[in-house]
């Protein structure tokens, strides 16, 4: 799940005296990027949050246990999602009435499931649809852009209010005077705050370095009590972003993470990121929206037919049509990690920031393997053969062009993509003519001539290869010596990310963590994907 909490707030009693206890505004704003506490960066399209279904419930600080009402009604336009909410005439409803029109509860937060979505080049999640499941009010914003416009309520705050005040009492009823309360908006950084962490705002520590913790050490007194405590508070940050955790890990596997002061994060050794198959081949929802094991995805087998009528009142042509009912399965995709509570308590920057988004990351990966893998095994055998020789790039265009022929000539359709693993974009790159001139030139690069004309490539970006204008999706998750020329349509990946699980041990002071999804890879076409032989 990911939440949005809103800022800026203003009030609107009845202007009968009764009481409409509603709350109106801009949940969600549309194609804005805001960055989530891990890095990823996320934007929502236009529509991409329900106006239809089920209605949200409203909670208080995103606590099922505090429902106070329902989203009542939803509106978008091409800017934002626009809520109502009904607050429920209950005890706790009335205190949160009472609590926003005081400014304590000042914003929402709106706690959404995404089912569609797509990262682009720059890694930015592209939210296409989303399951809404609720919208809490809380006290602190987080994501700049969505807004509490007004509360419609009139409560008593007291029981001597109810007793005292003349202008409710129905058998002399009295007109209010319209009352509003304006707090004004503060700008906040823009955030989102993935799975179950409430979306609040990150606090800033200013950290002494190592050099001034030492020196303040040295120096004593209140001085080393102030730098002491910024570390402190710190660590208290990290800790307070991610209040859950979870094989076994202790503090003697992350020594690194143990030290004062401060040191900063782990070093990012994979791109975890990054799905180059899942990116350029898109993301779906699953079409039962999740609810089933497996699912039918029909094809066609054998086509009608039409053709020239030989003869007046002859026979014409009839084909009877037939279409393939395939069944696809749901893989469950999932990891889990146990810790201690004294690795979460010790460790800055803390382990479980770092051991969720590793986690998640992981779920990246392996998604993006179940579609290479998928890719490869739906894929029918060109029965080309690219010989790799140094300056002899003949091989290659005939392999090449003998896979888009097998394409064209099966459906009419024309490849746009080409999936090979590390080695072959390698021995790509490296094809040379007759005269050691690059056969794919970088044709961006300053004062490099692009002297041949079957495509250009970049070495810094491996999906801007683009042989024979195909565009080339490279990717670790390929075997060795995997080549395969495609059409992108034919292929078709669906997915549900369901997220973060977690369980206290008290018996053992530790905390387990899972995090899991349900993905699905289905090759709509063979003859559109075809696997080119090495050599």
């Amino acid at each position: 799940m990911i939440r949005f909490t809103s800022s800026t707030f203003s009030i609107d009693a009845a202007q009968d005296g009764t009481p409409k206890r509603t709350i109106t505004g801009i949940a969600l704003p549309y194609n804005t990027e805001a960055t989530v506490s891990g890095g990823q960066v996320v934007s929502f399209l236009p529509g991409s949050l329900p106006t239809d279904g089920k209605n949200p419930k409203l909670y208080m600080s995103h606590d099922a246990s505090q429902a106070i009402g329902l989203v009542s009604e939803r509106t978008d336009d091409e800017t934002a999602m626009y809520f109502t909410a009904k607050v429920s005439t209950t005890a706790l409803g009335d205190e949160a009435l009472v609590l926003a029109a005081d400014g304590v509860l000042d914003s929402v937060s709106v706690g959404v499931n995404p089912t569609k979505f797509t990262f682009n080049d720059e890694g930015t999640m592209i939210v296409e649809a989303a399951d809404w499941l609720e919208l809490s009010l809380v006290p602190q914003p987080a994501f700049a852009g969505a807004t509490i416009e007004k509360v419609l309520a009139s409560i008593p705050t007291s029981d001597e209010e109810m007793s005292n005040n003349t202008e409710t009492a129905p058998d002399e009823p009295e007109p209010t005077e319209p009352q509003e309360t304006e707090v004004s908006e503060t700008p906040v950084p823009e955030v989102i705050e993935a799975s179950t962490v409430f979306a609040q705002p990150k606090r800033k520590f200013d950290l002494p370095t190592p050099g001034e913790y030492l020196a303040a050490m040295h120096i004593g007194g209140t001085t080393f009590d102030n730098v002491a405590a910024a570390a402190r508070d710190y660590v208290a940050s990290k800790q307070s972003a991610f209040q859950f955790a979870a094989g076994d890990v202790l503090t003697t596997d992350t020594p690194g993470l143990l030290p004062v002061p401060v040191l900063g994060p782990v070093f990012a050794n994979l791109n975890q990121q990054i799905r180059p198959v899942v990116a350029a081949i898109g993301a779906r929802a699953y079409p039962d929206g999740g609810t089933q094991k497996t699912f039918i995805r029909p094809t066609w087998t054998t086509h009608t037919s039409v053709a020239t009528q030989s003869t007046e009142l002859s026979a014409v042509s009839a084909t009877t049509p037939v279409i393939a009912s395939n069944v696809v399965g749901k893989t469950t995709l999932a990891g889990q990690v146990q810790l201690s509570i004294q690795d979460v308590d010790f460790t800055s920057p803390g382990s479980m920031d770092i051991i969720i988004n590793d986690l998640m990351g992981q779920y990246m990966q392996a998604s993006d393997n179940l579609a290479a893998d998928g890719l490869v095994a739906g894929a029918a055998a060109s029965g080309a053969t690219w010989t790799v020789t140094a300056n002899d790039p003949s091989s290659l265009i005939s392999a090449i062009y003998t896979s888009a022929y097998n394409i064209l000539l099966a459906s009419n359709f024309l490849p746009d993509h080409i999936f090979v693993s590390p080695n072959v974009w390698q021995a790509l790159g490296a094809q040379l003519d007759v005269d050691k001139r690059p056969v794919f030139p970088y044709v961006g690069a300053a004062g490099l001539m692009g002297v041949n004309g079957m495509g250009s490539a970049d070495i810094t970006v491996a999906n801007t290869f683009n042989p024979f204008g195909l565009n080339l999706v490279a990717d670790r998750n390929f075997a060795a010596g995997t080549m395969v020329v495609a059409r992108g349509a034919a292929i078709e990946f669906y997915e549900s990310i369901r997220g973060l699980l977690t369980r206290d041990e008290p018996s053992t002071l530790g905390k387990v963590m899972s995090y899991h999804g349900y993905a699905s890879l289905f090759v709509a076409d063979a003859t559109q994907v075809q696997k080119i032989a090495l050599a």
